[in-house]
């Protein structure tokens, strides 16, 4: 049987198969048009004896032309230019034209590779750009019109295909999922999308749709587009911008960078990010690139921004170690943001120019002139860090638990707990939740970390075989293997299930595999804890509050109603303020047992009780049983 090599690839790769499947199952194709567009038919009809000539060339058409020719030559044949050609009837010798028929426009197309490359008349320039490096169309019809046309053209000529690479992608649907016409009201203009969803939003919106999935398109998807990654990119390249002015910080005006763990994180997972999405448009996978570049604009908002927020709040000159550490959070953020410039440019083109003509043109006149000029970024070797990444990978997913275990107390994140303890899915990851303890303390807002003796410590696991599952599956068999499930330990047996891990259970000597969802787990939590699972991980909170904790949440909630008071205001993020507050009596004890932090989170240089309350904004609030007013005024100092 012989092989054949496939010089083309297919994104998706199911593309090939329906190529092929077409090239199977085809059937006779209507070659002829009544059409003014398309390759002229090159057949001359004799309406008095009914002869045909089939003209097989130009040389020969000029041979044979007894008029018209002038008017032809220098042109392709194509209508009107053609059809002024005439010449003599090859039986009765009249003179006769041209069908009006052209051929079908497909044909036309498929030998573009040929007619707009000088095959015949420059072979050499011809080879230089053949076969061409990448084709993209939609799948409705392609495979069978334009495809098919120019693979047969080109096999039929050199025995070769015509394209390396094939990009395909599926239909553009109205968001109620119809087709979109202007008589049903759901049709989009492309300049109306334009100017009401953004430009950037809108190729965002195609980038990250699955190609072969129909694209609801419409504002709906726009607005969730732009919520999920252009705001939270604009806010981050924002917060740099608003605190790197107040500091009259600029790249390099500062001496060496010592890095904090959390900055070698970021930059390590920026190369990760590089190296992946060139990886995945480099295979046409423009959907799974986007994907990528949003989670990682989340963790840098969403993790690294947010813990290094107190360090761009610092005071300069506060001390050299604090400036050292301000000097390293704004050189990682510039840096993350320089280079998502570069690798963005092809995704946003419009905002990331925006960013980095203010980033790099402002700051270097003799930069490139735009984003697009530059090279696509790789990555930096020295920040690569795996290990690293693993860390905090895990200690990302011991919060989202913790946060997860807090949602089931119902107790807020505002209100501090006494501890949080761990199960983890090995020994060694002890040592990572040991060393970023106060990160998982600060993200959790508990007062002490500590890893489980055993799960049984703070939950009982239970084990219940569907008789559903296992009763279809075994039929009689299953009261005896269900006693034998029941026997299990059922901590073990229920992480494995929770990994999605088979297990073995043996009845009358005989083994059987059970899957991981023919069994139930249920984790119930002791008295006094709050727990959440995945897999081997657990964090359980410890609910039960003190005073202190009570006094310490009525505190945490008092500086949100500061912080909204300063938006009312419209003060600057650097501005200090003086506060007055009028409280009832347990929110008063609150607010004078946690003065120091209140002041420090809220940049506040005063903070004094009064009866007579004025400033230049007063409000008023009820929370949790208290009642608190509180007065803003400027510091002029």
């Amino acid at each position: 049987m012989e092989v054949v090599k496939q010089e083309t690839n297919w994104y998706p790769s199911f593309g090939l198969e329906r190529e092929l499947d077409w090239l199977r199952n085809m059937h006779d194709w209507m070659i002829s048009k009544k059409r003014y567009w398309g390759l002229a038919l090159p057949i001359w009809e004799c309406h008095d004896c009914g002869h045909f000539e089939v003209i097989g060339s130009k040389e020969e058409l000029k041979e044979r032309a007894v008029e018209g020719w002038e008017l032809f030559e220098g042109h392709t044949p194509h209508r009107p230019f053609v059809d002024e050609v005439k010449i003599k009837c090859g039986q009765c010798g009249n003179v006769i034209q041209r069908i009006p028929d052209v051929g079908n426009p497909w044909l036309d197309a498929g030998i573009v590779g040929m007619s707009t490359l000088q095959y015949n008349s420059n072979r050499d320039f011809w080879k230089t750009w053949f076969p061409a490096d990448f084709i993209s169309e939609s799948f409705p019809g392609q495979f069978r019109n334009w495809f098919y046309s120019l693979l047969a053209m080109s096999t039929i000529l050199e025995r070769k295909a015509p394209f390396r690479e094939v990009f395909t992608y599926a239909t553009l649907l109205a968001e109620d999922g119809r087709p979109m016409h202007k008589s049903w009201g759901n049709s989009i203009e492309f300049n109306e999308a334009a100017d009401e969803m953004g430009v950037d939003v809108m190729r965002w919106l195609y980038c990250m749709h699955k190609p072969e999935k129909d694209l609801l398109f419409g504002y709906h998807g726009a607005d969730l587009i732009r919520r999920q990654f252009l705001i939270p990119l604009w806010n981050v390249y924002s917060f740099f911008v608003t605190y790197a002015n107040i500091d009259g910080w600029t790249p390099g005006s500062q001496n060496a960078v010592k890095f904090s763990a959390l900055d070698l994180w970021i930059l390590s997972r920026l190369q990760q990010v590089v190296r992946d999405v060139t990886e995945k448009l480099s295979v046409y996978e423009p959907d799974s690139a986007a994907k990528l570049c949003t989670e990682f604009l989340d963790d840098l908002s969403n993790w690294y921004l947010r813990r290094s927020r107190r360090r761009f709040w610092a005071k300069a000159g506060a001390s050299e170690e604090s400036d050292e550490d301000k000097n390293a959070a704004y050189s990682t953020l510039y840096k993350v943001l320089e280079t998502l410039c570069r690798l963005l440019a092809p995704f946003v083109p419009f905002v990331t120019e925006v960013m980095y003509q203010n980033l790099v043109r402002e700051i270097d006149g003799n930069a490139l002139e735009s984003v697009h000029h530059n090279a696509w970024p790789v990555p930096e070797t020295q920040f690569e860090d795996d290990e690293l990444i693993d860390e905090m990978s895990l200690v990302m997913r011991l919060v989202s638990l913790g946060h997860a275990a807090r949602n089931k107390s119902g107790r807020k994140v505002r209100q501090p707990l006494s501890e949080v303890a761990f199960g983890l899915g090995s020994s060694g990851e002890g040592a990572v939740v040991e060393r970023y303890a106060d990160v998982i303390r600060d993200e959790l807002n508990v007062k002490s970390v500590r890893l489980l003796d055993a799960a049984s410590e703070a939950v009982q696991y239970q084990l219940k075989p569907l008789p559903k599952q296992l009763g279809q599956k075994y039929g009689s068999l299953f009261p005896s293997l269900r006693n034998e499930i029941l026997g299990l330990n059922a901590e073990e047996i229920g992480k494995k299930i929770l990994e999605n891990e088979n297990f073995e259970v043996v009845v009358d000597d005989k083994k059987y595999e059970i899957l991981p969802d023919e069994v139930e787990v249920l984790v119930e939590a002791h008295e006094g804890f709050s727990v959440a699972a995945e897999g081997p991980y657990l964090a359980a909170l410890v609910t039960e509050l003190s005073e202190d904790l009570e006094l310490e949440g009525l505190a945490r909630e008092v500086v949100r109603r500061i912080q909204d008071l300063r938006k009312q205001a419209d003060l600057n993020v650097d501005d200090r303020i003086r506060i007055g507050y009028d409280a009832s009596p347990r929110l008063r004890k609150a607010i004078e047992k946690n003065k120091d932090y209140l002041q420090a989170e809220t940049l506040s240089v005063d903070l004094s009780p009064s009866e007579s309350l004025s400033g230049e904004a007063v409000s008023e609030h009820e929370f949790d049983g208290e009642n608190l007013t509180i007065s803003l005024s400027l510091h002029s100092g």
